[in-house]
């Protein structure tokens, strides 16, 4: 049982003994999480992170010892404590599944439960959101620049510890890669685990040759040679042919392949790819590493680079302005079976967040099958099927109008009444999912440099809500500076 409860920020309980105090404990609140900008100055971000979502909320209660932990802080009083001795998930969930691109202000997650159980779940949701977006999205934007060729995913060494390792090896795999180097990744999630070797390996050897003629004697049907130790192109890569020569083929095996980890790559891979042709090894792979990100691949094509795998590890698992940013925020409340709007409003307009139950859609071209838009619609609203007129919330002159679409509604019910109705796919079926996905969107939403943007576009009644709800608030805050000038009069 792997049970973190107890991954919450303080005043979450702090708040909900609250709650529980003023017998408020079974008012149904409506949270959504989303973010505010894509990360990595990307042109859209992939969902991920739901599967830990679900494994965290299937395995919620508080043990005796946290309990006990609880009581020596001495904040909370023992009523409040014995509640949470019986506590578990009893609410709704619906999330955009894993693998879907998403984009900035869509509601990704929405719980709707008793406040004290939206609030305790909190710190761990945007925990996983965060993570999840981050990796997945990073590898996302290496796979789309690099095309068809393979990438793997070896970053488990630079990862901010063992977790976030095994995490993003997962989401790498679930947007495309073809493998990781980390084990306990492939174990946990039965995903292709594979490597070549260190520079130690060449090292620690009396020679080169020795050490790659140790290695094919091991694993000779999978033989794959480091060969920049020394001197890729006249050490390293004789050395491979020599060892694949007289004792490879003789043995009735193929050399799979080397990998270049330093110097200039694309020089170095052009002259490889020479010397192994010549040699009669057209079949053996070439793989690159050593740093490489979406600049690098794009350099490495434009200057004809002969690479058929890219190896990467830092720029998934620490990616350059990686920041994800999910927030959660209460959207509404629901007394007397009454749906009430909530908003938090903010001198910084794009923290005014959009109020009220919602549910979100995806409107692709009915001809060429492009997403045009994302529409968050009030919950209950209908949307028409033939003609529409698109808002951008940011610019409200901005309009569009549509036909001629199709319609998706992109969240699903994975908790209801506490229980679990969504099965969630394995990686692999997620990763075809993901790959469906992605070409739906227009290649100038994925370019790396500048994407177009991507318009999530609010319905008519969910703006003229926010609008008036903004309004009221701003109107009252002037009559109550009026009241308070009059009592200083």
């Amino acid at each position: 049982m792997n049970n973190k409860t107890m991954m919450t920020d303080l005043y979450e309980l702090t708040m909900s003994q609250v709650y529980f105090n003023e017998n408020k404990k079974d008012e149904i609140a409506i949270f959504d999480a989303f973010f505010r900008k894509e990360p990595m100055e990307s042109g859209y971000a992939v969902m991920a992170g739901l599967d830990n979502l679900i494994e965290y909320i299937q395995n919620l209660k508080f043990t005796n010892d946290d309990i006990e932990y609880l009581r020596t802080l001495n904040l909370f009083n023992e009523p409040f404590l014995e509640y949470l001795k019986n506590f578990k998930f009893t609410g709704e969930i619906y999330a955009i599944p894993d693998g879907t691109p998403v984009f900035r202000n869509t509601p990704l997650i929405t719980v709707k439960a008793p406040i004290i159980e939206t609030q305790i779940i909190e710190t761990a949701l945007l925990s996983y959101l965060n993570a999840g977006i981050c990796y997945a999205t990073a590898a996302r934007r290496i796979i789309e620049s690099a095309g068809n060729i393979n990438v793997m995913e070896f970053g488990a060494r630079r990862a901010l510890g063992p977790d976030a390792a095994v995490e993003a090896s997962k989401c790498a795999i679930m947007v495309g890669a073809i493998g990781t180097s980390n084990v306990l990744a492939g174990k946990k999630y039965n995903i292709p685990v594979m490597g070549t070797m260190a520079h130690s390996f060449v090292t620690e050897s009396n020679s080169e040759y020795e050490a790659f003629l140790n290695f094919a004697k091991t694993y000779p049907d999978n033989c794959f040679l480091l060969v920049d130790t020394y001197d890729t192109l006249k050490s390293g890569i004789p050395n491979a042919i020599k060892v694949a020569k007289e004792f490879l083929l003789p043995n009735g095996y193929r050399l799979k392949g080397i990998r270049i980890d330093s110097g200039d790559l694309a020089y170095l891979s052009k002259e490889a790819r020479k010397m192994l042709d010549d040699a009669g090894f057209r079949d053996a792979k070439i793989c690159l590493s050593n740093g490489i990100n979406n600049k690098t691949i794009e350099s490495l094509k434009i200057q004809g680079a002969e690479m058929d795998v890219i190896g990467l590890g830092d720029n998934i698992v620490l990616p350059d302005k990686a920041r994800v940013g999910c927030v959660y925020k209460n959207v509404a409340i629901i007394k007397k079976n009454q749906i009430i709007p909530k908003i938090k409003l903010s001198g910084d307009i794009i923290k005014t967040i959009n109020p009220g139950y919602k549910k979100v859609y995806r409107i692709y071209d009915k001809k060429t099958k492009y997403a045009l838009a994302d529409l968050i619609a009030l919950h209950g609203e209908e949307i028409p099927k033939d003609k529409y007129l698109l808002i951008d919330p940011d610019d409200e002159t901005n309009i569009k109008h549509i036909k001629d679409y199709e319609i998706e509604e992109l969240q699903i019910p994975i908790f209801i009444e506490g229980k679990l109705v969504y099965e969630n796919p394995n990686v692999f079926k997620k990763r075809e999912y993901c790959n469906d996905q992605m070409k739906t969107l227009y290649p100038e939403i994925k370019r790396i440099e500048k994407p177009h943007k991507y318009y999530v576009n609010l319905s008519k009644n969910l703006l003229v809500l926010k609008r008036d709800m903004i309004m009221k608030i701003k109107n009252n805050n002037i009559e109550n500076k009026k009241q308070k000038v009059k009592g200083l009069k």
